[in-house]
């Protein structure tokens, strides 16, 4: 297929063509997809679309070979980053599989067949915009409908006319690997119980505006007259809808009400129901009799705005849900079995047995527990046990599911399947956590235990002293008593802070599960907070802290490294790269597993790797780098030789860098009252390294310990007080859920993000401080919403049984509880904290924490995180 792409305006105004260009402007060749810079041997002279990778160039075709040009200009409006599309090299063909139809699809009755996919690279508009524009470049697909807060795609095509496998094939190419959801079934209960509550607030709406229409006419004839009859039709009209209001929608209380007696508990249900039921109740003998005074507009509307906080505090729960529903999608979805006849063929995960071969190849996670029947290779193993460094694999070792392959291709035999892996055991850790974790009771349900019994006893005396006045007026001042203290106002008070506090700091990018986890943030003498190192505290990768050596061997290394999918390899591709470099030739690549690199550069022979290695390729030892290694060693730094034409000439120190303005947050959790460790699988004095660089005293600072091991150690802080786990991996996860609150960081596993309690979407520390502060504003607002509203109460209580208020009068004054609550949670709560002291964090630099490891950098390149690195 052929076509003239448009030159798409990149977010600096520079146009494709003009962006490779590196002549007179200087500037370096980005990606006319993702906008990353692009590898100086992948750079097209002349043409208008430059790529950084294959998969990138397919994403741009496809968009711009069917018309979709306008994606690139919604994802510039969005001022979001732009993601790079994942390779194509993927079939999907287990997506046809038999098994995965019946586990992953549904079919409907008009033979059409739907699904849900997870998509990677997820996160704007313009994302929403492209990935619905499925059915316009595949014929077959009927609908695709994203729900961007899951990441998740509900497609609808007709198998006939087009495979699943090719819809997959299509999102991966536009730069959304597909991923099969685990758990419809949940999914499907809890899409059918959020319309029905969305049903129940619509009719109560409903029921609440056409009475107050009704009473709207009703009021003014009071002051005007009004005929008998019509007064009487306008009466009963509105007593059938607030029966229907109550008797439908308004059961939600009555339900609860009735469970919590059976149980002989008490929630706050209980005096909501019974309020709204005895007014209606009255309502109806008043209506019947054909005089009084009737309250139905009160009602309805206080069922109708008491729905819609139960049903935003439930959704904000409902986040929780659907986050566990990816706990079993962090490891994949698709293996490659080795069948008898030694093809290889693409099957789902479930679909693997014990006793079964894989095929393991670069870049793939590893689907099931183990062991290598042929190959050597390196596993990047930070997803389970936090360890930043890869681990070598030969024949007969063992591997976990989920760990990635780094190097080159494994066979291995099937041992341990599903939910019997050691993942699987680590997600059964995870939800048994949460079950065994009690819940925070929410402080309007401590007051609402002894309220009903207080508001049944007045309710109780006012009928008694105002009997001997006769039982018409008795029966009226109780029930004007039990109306005006109805006590929605305090039913509102907490969910309403909640909610409007986690809707704030889902905005500032900070997602909050439950209300429980501000409400034990905000305790005022603090408690633990327990770091994770590796994509916690760091960045979770390698990259360069120190260079010894001249700039040709930077420009060997990094031409030869670009050969190599290895960690250590694209750390130094990138921070040795540069934009000017000349052309190189390289050729004879050979990588040697857990060992190093070799090859010939523009003629001359170049090998990069351990001290062990150069030696055994013949390449003569420096003393002067030998020297500087150990230092590397004792800081907790990797040293990497480089040997050009048989003699080391250079070196290189890898490690993983802090995050900017780490230590400035941790003395603003110090300076809150938190007492701050380092709990962390990475080797215990890489560990040390760091807390050293963060001034944490050695004694906090663990390191080697497994998913286990931190979960034993978190269940032991929390029996003593508050702890509060910060992490971002799988080997997380168990911990984060036993601890009082778990916080997981941007670009966390699933399985964390699952756990935590709450997720930040900035990276760094940095949010740490505003969530405290958020919380404890949050908690101050509650407190403050409840008092308000008990004062009401007790205000109301006393007026009733002096007989000032009438049921009438009641039934006017009956929302100013509820409107003063509104009004205190709009001006105040949570999350209005100024980001200043996240500013100070963020803007240091890279220079807020003394780099005790280093040399200083020239001032005009980018300082890296922290100066530090383990």
């Amino acid at each position: 297929m052929t076509f003239a792409p448009a030159q798409p305006k990149l977010r600096s105004g520079v146009s494709a063509t003009e962006s490779w260009r590196q002549g007179d402007s200087g500037m370096a060749a980005v990606c006319s997809h993702c906008t990353l810079p692009v590898a100086p041997g992948l750079i097209r002279p002349g043409s208008g679309v430059q790529f950084c990778c294959q998969g990138c160039e397919a994403a741009f075709t496809v968009i711009h070979s069917c018309g979709l040009d306008r994606y690139y200009h919604l994802l510039d409006r969005a001022q979001g980053p732009r993601p790079a599309a994942a390779g194509s090299g993927r079939a999907y063909a287990e997506f046809d599989d038999a098994m995965f139809r019946t586990l992953h699809c549904r079919t409907r009755h008009d033979g059409l067949v739907e699904t849900e996919l997870i998509l990677e690279g997820i996160h704007c508009a313009a994302c929403v915009w492209l990935v619905e524009r499925l059915p316009r470049i595949l014929t077959g697909v009927s609908s695709a409908t994203l729900d961007i807060r899951r990441a998740t795609v509900r497609v609808t095509f007709d198998p006939g006319a087009v495979a699943l496998s090719r819809i997959g094939r299509t999102l991966r190419s536009l730069g959304y690997p597909p991923h099969p959801v685990r758990g419809h079934g949940a999914a499907d209960a809890r899409r059918i119980a959020d319309r029905r509550a969305l049903v129940h607030m619509g009719v109560a709406g409903a029921c609440a505006g056409n009475i107050m229409l009704l009473f709207f006419a009703l009021y003014a004839g009071m002051f005007e007259g009004m005929e008998r009859g019509h007064e009487q039709l306008l009466r009963w009209t509105a007593m059938v809808l607030n029966t229907v209001c109550l008797a439908w929608p308004g059961m939600v209380f009555g339900r609860g009400a009735i469970a919590a007696l059976r149980a002989r508990a008490v929630q706050l249900d209980v005096p909501i129901a019974l309020g709204l039921y005895l007014g209606g109740a009255w309502g109806i003998w008043k209506t019947v009799a054909g005089d009084g005074d009737l309250y139905f507009d009160s009602i309805s509307a206080l069922v109708f705005f008491l729905l819609i906080g139960r049903y935003v505090q439930q959704r904000q729960q409902r986040s929780a849900a659907d986050a566990v529903e990816l706990l079993f999608s962090i490891t994949p979805s698709v293996a490659r079995r080795v069948e008898a006849d030694g093809s290889v063929t693409d099957v789902p995960t479930e679909a693997l047995v014990p006793g079964d071969r894989v095929e393991i190849r670069p870049g793939d996670s590893v689907p099931a527990d183990g062991h290598v029947e042929s190959g050597a290779s390196r596993l990047d193993l930070s997803v389970l046990t936090g360890e930043s460094r890869p681990v070598t694999v030969v024949a007969g070792d063992p591997i976990a599911a989920g760990s990635v392959n780094l190097v080159s291709v494994l066979r291995a035999r099937v041992e341990r399947t599903g939910e019997a892996t050691r993942v699987g055991k680590l997600m059964r850790l995870v939800e048994e956590s949460t079950q065994r974790r009690a819940p925070i009771v929410r402080l309007a349900d401590r007051w609402g235990r002894w309220l009903l019994w207080v508001l049944l006893g007045l309710a109780a005396v006012t009928l008694v002293l105002w009997w001997p006045l006769g039982p018409a007026v008795a029966i009226d001042h109780a029930v004007a008593l039990l109306i005006a203290t109805c006590p929605c106002g305090l039913g509102l008070a907490t969910p309403l802070a909640m909610s409007l506090a986690i809707g704030r700091a889902a905005r500032r990018g900070i997602f909050v599960k439950g209300g429980d986890a501000l409400q034990s943030l905000a305790v005022p003498s603090g408690g633990s907070i327990v770091l994770d190192k590796t994509g916690t505290i760091t960045f979770g990768r390698l990259a360069l802290a120190r260079w010894h050596g001249d700039d040709e061997g930077r420009v060997l290394v990094a031409a030869l490294e670009a050969h190599s999918a290895h960690p250590a390899a694209q750390a130094l591709c990138r921070d040795l790269a540069s934009s000017d470099a000349p052309n190189t030739v390289v050729e004879q690549v050979c990588q040697h597993a857990g060992m190093g690199i070799e090859g010939r550069v523009n003629g001359r022979q170049v090998v990069v790797g351990t001290h062990r290695f150069l030696a055994t390729r013949g390449v003569a030892a420096d003393p002067a780098l030998d020297r500087l290694a150990a230092d590397a060693i004792r800081d907790g730094l990797s040293p990497v030789y480089v040997g050009i034409e048989g003699r080391c000439r250079a070196m290189a120190e890898l490690g993983d860098p802090i995050r900017p303005g780490a230590a400035a947050v941790i003395e603003g959790l110090r300076g809150l009252g938190w007492r701050v460790s380092v709990l962390s699988g990475d080797h215990p004095d890489v560990v040390a390294a760091i807390g050293g660089a963060l001034r944490i005293d050695p004694s906090e600072c663990r390191g080697g310990a497994t998913p286990e091991n931190k979960l034993d150690a978190i269940r032991e802080m929390a029996a003593r007080g508050t702890v509060v786990m910060v992490g971002d991996g799988i080997n997380d996860a168990a911990a984060l859920a036993a601890a009082t609150v778990g916080i997981a960081v941007r670009g966390g596993a699933e399985a964390s993000l699952a756990a935590a309690d709450i997720s930040l979407a900035q990276e760094g520390l940095a949010p740490l401080l505003e969530v405290f502060a958020g919380a404890r504003s949050t908690m101050r607002t509650i407190h403050w919403t409840i008092a308000s509203s008990l004062a009401y109460n007790a205000l109301a209580a006393s007026l009733s049984v002096a007989g000032l208020i009438s049921p009438l009068l009641a039934a006017f004054i009956m929302p100013a509880s509820s409107f003063t609550v509104v009004a205190i949670c709009l001006r105040g709560g949570g999350f209005r904290w100024t980001r200043t002291a996240a500013r100070g964090a963020n803007d240091t630099g890279g220079y807020a924490v003394r780099a005790p490891i280093g040399a200083a950098r020239e001032p005009d390149r980018e300082p890296i995180a922290g100066g530090s690195f383990a």
